[in-house]
């Protein structure tokens, strides 16, 4: 074991009140979350800072910070065009950092 800081594919947690909204989705809605999983756990910085930092991820989604004035705050994950966001914090310890989705919604 390092004592550096780990980089991805990083681990990901549901809150239940997150879980329990994406398992009620239609299934082709949970494959696009599925899909932001995957973009979330592979990015180099899931907090995505920077000018176009998220032009890399798929056509229809973006990832934008809740409050612009809290850069290592909870982020959101659009996508399907917008119909849909994920919301999430980044916890980077040290060992075993993290992605948390807290809140998941499509219409």
């Amino acid at each position: 074991m390092t004592d550096e800081f780990m980089g991805p594919p990083w681990q990901m947690d549901w809150t239940l009140k997150a879980q329990a909204a994406r398992d009620g989705l239609p299934e082709h809605v949970r494959k696009m979350v599925d899909s932001v999983r995957a973009e979330l756990v592979t990015a180099k910085d899931p907090y995505f800072r920077g000018v176009d930092a998220d032009v890399d991820v798929p056509d229809g989604m973006k990832v934008r910070p809740v409050r612009s004035s809290d850069p290592k705050g909870p982020r959101v994950f659009f996508f399907d065009h917008g119909h849909g966001w994920l919301r999430y914090t980044f916890i980077p310890r040290v060992q075993d950092p993290q992605v948390v989705a807290e809140e998941i919604f499509w219409q």
